[in-house]
């Protein structure tokens, strides 16, 4: 008991030594670059192909390869700062991400660039997770509602301009700065971390002599979460259970974290620590997480897609599409920081709920005739329910959870959000493409000669190729591959349609799942045990 209080009165006690904004603003530094990696390279793809010599589809494993290595490291972070220091241990990723990030800037072929990926990958995996243990400790409970909100900032903003950012930089210099960029921001992140941020009296780091390495459980994790992020990732493109290879690693990811689930649980020393679970309130926190992962990027991946595909959009005009609602979750977060201050996290939460859901039902009325304000507002809407769901899931989430697991619960908590994110990203493209298959073959069917309606606009668009000079033949074979055109347009448009309400019911389905959370005391995040 004297050895808990003691514990206790310094986890209270203990305020860091300079300004605690001031290092929020450091190590959201680097996350913010980690975060923007995960989307600003797709447009870039098509360049780097191009430059390196490299078909399509081998250019995709420089984006998968980042996210496989990423989503290994993530619930490892909490263990492997315990052992060489949370300090020490994040410096160490901003450092691994900042020198592969020249690598790969520098790379002379795919082979390279994949190398140094998955390194950069393993850098960025453990930013995130170190950035919010580093938040949890630096503030206390009362004022964690900000300090989340600075680091929403980054990460929900982040995907958003990733794209934008990414093509406006291989439009006018070269795909190689995508990487560069990340250079002097790194420099910068090191220098200030070393400066002001210092592990707590409380955080125990462990001599890795005395430390048992769980070789069996880090190696299934590792083979657990690779798999399954290249089966997320490749799923769409091979028509899932189609291939071969895609069941082969399934079978392989299903397998592997089963094993996982029951090797970790019984471990004294886990590398995953799967105990945090039992919290109740940890538990929703990280399904909240996940469907906030699957809703934000899914709707990322739909809204760009769709106004490029559909309304002719460049990537630069569709991006500026999206940037009022990341300017909108700026202004917003800080707001929210300030509200869960006075009022307790579930009622912030069922607010986000309802307005992320309607934003996304408010998107199934989107037709090929909106134009860009209709598309900004819809995201504008759809941030103000993200903006009221980021920071309150993270502050339940540390509510009941003693401050030494900080470190891994932040893994796990980012973990929840990359992995939804995936999933998400491959509902929405496999469903976007099957719904379309659909619907085209639901359209067509209903077409004849018989309908007097066709047969005008078939007469009609012929009569108009000949008047430019086209063949009788050559005008009607134009007309009917109009028909097809506009048919096959009407046919994915109903499919973008049943994406959004697909989403949207998702995630009106989380509500219930609020009212599991433990209640809090009055504002400020303070567990009632």
């Amino acid at each position: 008991m004297g050895a808990a209080s003691t514990t206790f009165d310094q986890a209270n006690a203990w305020r860091p030594a300079v300004n605690p904004w001031v290092i929020a603003l450091a190590v959201t530094l680097a996350t913010f670059m980690e975060v923007l990696d995960t989307s600003i390279a797709n447009v870039a793809l098509p360049h780097i192909a191009g430059s390196l010599s490299a078909g399509q589809d081998e250019s995709t494993w420089v984006l998968t390869s980042y996210l496989v290595s990423n989503a290994i490291v993530l619930p490892l972070s909490g263990w492997l700062s315990s052992i060489v220091g949370r300090k020490n241990f994040y410096m160490g990723c901003v450092a691994l991400f900042t020198t592969s990030s020249f690598l790969c800037g520098l790379a002379p072929n795919l082979t390279v660039l994949i190398i140094c990926r998955v390194l950069q990958g393993v850098g960025g995996g453990g930013l995130q997770p170190s950035e919010q243990a580093i938040l949890a400790d630096t503030f206390p409970p009362a004022k964690r509602g900000m300090a989340f909100a600075v680091y929403g900032v980054a990460v929900v903003t982040a995907p958003a301009i990733g794209p934008t950012l990414g093509g406006w930089i291989t439009d006018n210099f070269s795909w190689r700065w995508i990487f560069f960029i990340n250079i002097p921001v790194g420099i910068l992140s090191i220098l200030l971390t070393s400066r002001l941020i210092q592990d707590p009296p409380y955080f125990r780091r462990r001599k890795i002599r005395e430390t048992h390495i769980d070789y069996v459980g880090l190696g299934f994790v590792a083979l657990g979460l690779g798999t399954l992020q290249v089966v997320l990732d490749k799923g769409q493109r091979e028509d899932w259970f189609e291939s071969h290879m895609i069941v082969v690693l399934a079978t392989i990811a299903a397998a592997s974290l089963i094993f996982v689930i029951f090797w970790e649980w019984k471990q004294k020393d886990p590398i995953v620590d799967l105990h945090l679970f039992r919290d109740r309130t940890f538990g929703v926190s990280n399904l909240l997480m996940f469907m906030l992962g699957f809703a934000l990027l899914g709707s990322t991946l739909l809204l760009p897609l769709f106004m490029q595909t559909m309304l002719g959009y460049t990537a630069q005009q569709s991006g500026f599409a999206l940037m009022p609602g990341g300017f909108l979750i700026m202004l917003l977060l800080p707001l929210v920081g300030f509200l869960l201050s006075r009022y307790p996290p579930r009622w912030l939460l069922v607010f986000g709920l309802v307005v992320l859901s309607a934003s996304l039902f408010h998107m199934t009325r989107f037709n090929l005739q909106i134009d860009f304000r209709t598309v900004a507002i819809a995201r504008s809407i759809q941030a103000v329910g993200m903006a009221f769901l980021f920071v309150p899931i993270n502050t339940a989430a540390y509510a009941f959870l003693p401050r030494d697991k900080n470190n891994a619960a932040s893994g796990l908590m980012n973990l929840a959000r990359n992995i939804g994110g995936s999933v998400g990203i491959s509902v929405v493209t496999t469903m976007l493409d099957r719904r379309a298959q659909v619907h085209l073959t639901h359209l067509a069917s209903n077409l004849s000669q018989a309908n007097p309606a066709l047969s005008r606009m078939i007469t009609g668009a012929s009569q108009a190729m000949r008047a430019h000079g086209n063949s009788a033949a050559g005008a009607t074979q134009q007309a009917y591959a109009l028909l097809q055109s506009t048919v096959q347009r009407q046919a994915t448009m109903l499919a973008y349609i049943d994406c959004f309400w697909f989403l949207g019911v998702a995630i009106m389905l989380m509500i219930p799942a609020v009212f599991l959370i433990k209640k809090t005391k009055g504002g400020g995040g303070m567990a009632v045990h």
